[in-house]
């Protein structure tokens, strides 16, 4: 898969925990980002490698923050519902898509 589309939600969840780690120390927003990106890289190259939350719904844990990119196999796309912190609130996303 080479394609990839954030809810609203999620990009929202994105940006302001980049805002909330360069708050914390200049350029740790950047670092989180990237992070992210990467994560979204092994998504799209191994889509059906990552733990299932549901029938359709599958998340991937970033290596150095304590988050998971929450998402979901649509076709030839991959769906990201949310950029979500694994210590609060876990399925705090699921009125945003089916979960079936």
């Amino acid at each position: 898969m080479k394609d990839f589309d954030f809810l609203e939600p999620a990009q929202f969840e994105l940006e302001e925990e980049v805002k909330f780690y360069n708050e914390q120390r200049v350029g740790l927003g950047y670092e989180f980002a990237t992070e992210v990106a990467a994560t979204i890289s092994r998504i799209l190259r191994y889509p059906e490698a990552w733990t299932k939350l549901s029938k359709r719904t599958r998340r991937c844990r970033t290596k150095r923050f304590p988050y998971g990119v929450i998402y979901q196999i649509r076709g030839d796309r991959i769906l990201i519902v949310a950029v979500g912190h694994l210590r609060r609130k876990p399925f705090y996303w699921r009125n945003r898509v089916e979960v079936i």
